[in-house]
């Protein structure tokens, strides 16, 4: 499935440490983790304010399954996401 800006994230806590940290989001929606995955899935995130190293909660309807996705890059084309495994929640930044 393709994001819909009609469902964006929604802001849990923004930016949690003297306003230089991460925010976290929180996302629902039947899209699998790859899709999320995909460079500049969330194609209003600058507009959301999403920004590097934010955290995003993410529900999957379909599986039911919660990720836990890192924002690491956003570009006025989108916010892209990185996801840990399961067994793995280590993210890589970089």
């Amino acid at each position: 499935m393709a994001y819909s800006t009609s469902n964006p994230p929604k802001l849990l806590v923004g930016s949690f440490t003297s306003g230089d940290g991460p925010s976290l989001w929180a996302y629902k929606s039947a899209d699998v983790a790859a899709d999320v995955d995909a460079a500049g899935y969330f194609t209003d995130g600058a507009a959301l304010g999403m920004k590097v190293g934010d955290f995003i909660l993410g529900y999957d309807t379909a599986t039911p399954l919660v990720h836990i996705w890192a924002v690491i890059t956003v570009t006025a084309g989108g916010a892209a996401t990185v996801c840990g495994t399961a067994n793995n929640l280590d993210i890589t930044m970089a």
